[in-house]
């Protein structure tokens, strides 16, 4: 059984979280922004599973924290959605660009 290297953990990190990035910065649907959002958060967990397995000392602190960081990242998600979805039932739009006074 061959080992995966921590430098394919990390590039396959780097792609996820610029792809994330780029769909956060450039997109103006407020769905694709919370999935590159996602995207960038599942990034991060990648790296922390992957120290924790390979790094300098090895230990399960890293895939705990990578537990905690999935916790609050689905309660994220659902807290953004609500707020997403009062947004569209006032706006009837979920386009950022169009979000931003307070008026209706």
């Amino acid at each position: 059984m061959s080992s995966v290297p921590i430098s394919a953990y990390l590039a396959l990190a780097l792609i996820l979280f610029c792809i994330g990035l780029y769909g956060a910065l450039t997109k103006r649907n407020t769905v694709i922004v919370l999935i590159s959002i996602e995207l960038m958060l599942n990034a991060v967990n990648i790296n922390l599973v992957a120290f924790s397995k390979y790094g300098a000392a090895p230990a399960i602190t890293g895939q705990i924290f990578a537990l905690f960081a999935m916790t609050v990242a689905a309660a994220e998600a659902a807290v953004g959605l609500a707020i997403l979805i009062a947004l569209y039932r006032n706006r009837k739009t979920v386009n950022i660009d169009e979000m931003n006074s307070m008026k209706n």
